[in-house]
């Protein structure tokens, strides 16, 4: 199956009162396990992740052409700046387009700038775009501009550039094998703690989704490390090389 909806909730249990295990943006692929009722278990097909989405009718049949590029992006419900709806789709999401005009794409019911996408087959350098989703609010099992946890900021630029990553962080540390010493640290490097990760932009800062800053955030890496520490009780765990 694919998600056509612009947000999709993946909870944790068969309750719109439990807590979320993940998103699936707009073309994400995946497979019905079992119904129950109002709700589906799914598995998705990107990274194995199990969950309960609400039943409703998906499409069964999808090749996406093109993917979001922008934190979030305007859809108009015709090719003119003036149909502007107040719905946005997020970065990432995969779309197929049927219909072009010289700034606007089609896709579904939806019209999009071209600007706001990339072809399916194009990358870009692993996180160069991750700055995007600064000041985003911190939201656990969040995967969109209105709201990212710290693994899902990981794994979203690498489901962008064509490569896989693991949801959770007690995942990601398994997967990511290559490990780094602080002295030595780089950018790109993974710093894990114990459920917790962050993304060095240099040798000097980092950025993560940070709970007890509620946002996005851009630090000093040596800071993070003593405030983390300090606050909740944590030593860096692992610190490891981007790819395997």
């Amino acid at each position: 199956m694919i998600n056509s909806d612009l947000i999709l909730n993946v909870y944790k249990y068969r309750s719109l009162k439990s807590p979320l295990s993940t998103q699936l943006l707009y073309g994400e692929k995946f497979k019905i396990i079992k119904k129950f009722g109002k709700f589906l278990k799914i598995k998705t097909a990107y990274d194995n992740y199990f969950g309960y989405i609400k039943n409703k009718k998906f499409k069964e049949n999808f090749t996406p052409t093109h993917k979001i590029s922008s934190l979030s992006a305007n859809l108009y419900s015709k090719p003119n700046k003036k149909f502007k709806l107040k719905n946005k789709i997020s970065f990432g999401s995969f779309v197929k387009i049927t219909r072009k005009t010289k700034n606007f794409l089609n896709f579904d019911k939806y019209w999009i700038n071209k600007k706001d996408v990339l072809s399916i087959k194009k990358t870009n350098l692993l996180f160069s775009k991750i700055k995007i989703f600064k000041n985003v609010k911190y939201k656990w099992g969040g995967n969109t501009f209105k709201g990212i946890d710290c693994s899902a900021l990981v794994q979203i630029f690498y489901k962008f550039n064509n490569k896989f990553c693991p949801r959770d962080t007690k995942d990601q540390v398994k997967y990511f094998k290559k490990n780094v010493k602080l002295s030595k640290i780089k950018k790109n490097n993974l710093i894990f703690w114990k459920g917790h990760v962050a993304i060095c932009l240099s040798n000097i800062d980092l950025i993560h989704a940070y709970g007890p800053r509620k946002k996005v955030i851009v630090m000093n890496i040596k800071k993070t490390i003593d405030e983390i520490e300090k606050k909740s009780n944590l030593k860096v765990k692992f610190i490891r090389n981007e790819s395997n």
